[in-house]
C-alpha cells in the first residue's frame, strides 16, 4: 500500500474540490505527465476508459481537446484551455464538456495546478472550482473521485515506466 498522500476534499458552499497527491518521481517527469498529451493519454482516463487527445496546445491562451472513450467505442468530449502557465511550478485551465464539434456545456470549472518536489517526492496540489453546485454535484455523482483515483493510480505505474 502506497504511503504517499492522497488527499480529496470537497466543499459543497465554494463549489470546489480540493486534491492534494504525492508522487515518487522528480518535478520534471510529473510535470510532463500533466502537460503533454501523449503521456495525458496514457494515464487520464480510468480504466477500462481510454483518452484520446484530438489536438493539444500547451501555451497561455491554447487548448486541449480530447475524449474519454468508453470500451463501446463511445465517446465523451472535454475542451480545456490554459489560462495561465508557470513552467514547473502552476497552471491554470478552463475545463468544460463538449460535444464532439467542440461545443462547450453551458457551465464548466477552473481547475488550479501546483507541483512541488521535496527529496524526491512530487506535490500536486489541484483545486477545482465549478460554476455551479449542480455541475460539482454531478462529478461526484459519476464518480468523480473513484474515477480520479484510478487515474493517479495509472499515472504512477507511468512514471515508475519513465524512471
Amino acid at each position: 500500500m502506497s504511503t504517499l498522500k492522497f488527499d480529496f476534499t470537497v466543499d459543497k458552499a465554494a463549489k470546489t474540490v480540493y486534491i492534494t497527491r504525492e508522487f515518487d518521481a522528480g518535478l520534471d517527469l510529473v510535470w510532463d505527465a500533466f502537460t503533454k498529451a501523449e503521456l495525458l493519454d496514457q494515464w487520464v482516463a480510468p480504466a477500462p476508459f481510454k483518452a484520446k487527445t484530438k489536438y493539444m496546445n500547451f501555451e497561455v491562451g491554447g487548448k486541449r481537446f480530447y475524449a474519454m472513450v468508453s470500451p463501446e467505442g463511445q465517446e465523451g468530449w472535454i475542451l480545456q484551455q490554459y489560462k495561465s502557465i508557470s513552467p514547473k511550478t502552476n497552471f491554470k485551465l478552463y475545463n468544460v464538456f463538449a460535444d464532439k464539434d467542440e461545443n462547450p456545456a453551458p457551465t464548466g470549472s477552473d481547475w488550479d495546478y501546483t507541483f512541488s518536489e521535496k527529496d524526491g517526492i512530487t506535490t500536486v496540489h489541484i483545486t477545482i472550482y465549478n460554476e455551479s453546485l449542480d455541475r460539482m454535484e454531478k462529478m461526484i455523482e459519476m464518480g468523480f473521485k473513484e474515477g480520479y483515483a484510478a487515474s493517479v493510480e495509472n499515472l504512477e505505474k507511468l512514471l515508475t515506466s519513465m524512471k
